[in-house]
């Protein structure tokens, strides 16, 4: 690290009265071009894709396709890529990870249990975001400590413990909703038809819907689960009870259904 985890606790101190641009002015001056900007087409990542690149045309952008996107994502990523001049790097998920799990449990096994939810986001998910991090010494996301319990303490600047110590960025943690709608709205930055539709929160197709206005802005993920944490590993997984630990005894049972050559369904 270029820090240690004392130095980014005093800077995350230092930072947290600063603006959204200078904390992401700090992160590129430090560690461009091993920074990556996340990316999921929701309208916190394209107000700091926006931010990012008016200091550094050259940003890297990245984001994981998990197979089961809206269509309407994938045309504000091309949307995207045409207006700012740059390519956003995809990571797919392992295909033998994804065909194992779907021949075990089923295309749509998140809408059975909690655990099998959680399994499908670790594959799909959490997987290609570990590879993708594996390359870069920090990241920035999107993350507003309004969105959900689980993030309400997050600061600005943090150690990522959950990927191999790197820097994680949130520029946007003492953001409100409405401050991320004016930065669109002033600054012409394009953003996802589906909120459009009644969206606020957008992941994949089968596991997002349109909520009412004023429901709770994560309502509409994983709405048929009961007292489920709205979150699917890749920014908290230590905080709601280790979904990697979940997702890797279900994967064991994958592989042990693998060894017996046969399949439950």
């Amino acid at each position: 690290m270029k820090f240690d985890e004392l130095e980014i606790h005093e800077l995350a101190v230092e930072y947290e009265d600063a603006s959204a641009e200078e904390v992401i002015g700090w992160a590129i001056e430090n560690f461009h071009p091993e920074l990556y900007i996340a990316w999921s087409g929701q309208a916190e990542d394209m107000v700091l894709l926006d931010m990012a690149w008016r200091q550094n045309p050259e940003v890297r952008v990245f984001t994981v396709d998990t197979g089961r996107l809206h269509e309407e994502t994938y045309r504000l990523m091309e949307k995207v890529e045409e207006k700012y001049g740059l390519r956003i790097e995809v990571y797919f998920p392992d295909s033998s990870d994804v065909e194992e799990m779907v021949r075990k449990f089923g295309i749509n096994l998140f809408y059975r249990s909690v655990e099998l939810r959680h399994l499908c986001c670790h594959v799909r998910k959490v997987r290609p975001l570990v590879r993708a991090l594996g390359k870069v010494s920090a990241w920035v996301t999107g993350l507003r400590r309004e969105q959900w319990a689980s993030r309400h303490n997050i600061m600005k600047i943090e150690v990522d413990h959950d990927h191999g110590q790197i820097v994680k960025v949130n520029p946007l943690a003492d953001w409100t909703e409405r401050e991320v709608w004016d930065y669109i709205k002033k600054n012409g930055v394009p953003y996802n038809e589906l909120y459009e539709r009644g969206y606020k929160s957008i992941g994949c197709l089968p596991c997002t819907r349109p909520v009412a206005p004023y429901d709770d802005p994560r309502a509409g993920r994983w709405w048929w689960e009961k007292n489920a944490p709205k979150e699917c590993g890749m920014h908290c997984s230590l905080e709601t009870g280790g979904f990697e630990k979940i997702a890797d005894k279900v994967l064991e049972g994958i592989e042990d259904g693998g060894k017996r050559g046969g399949s439950d369904r």
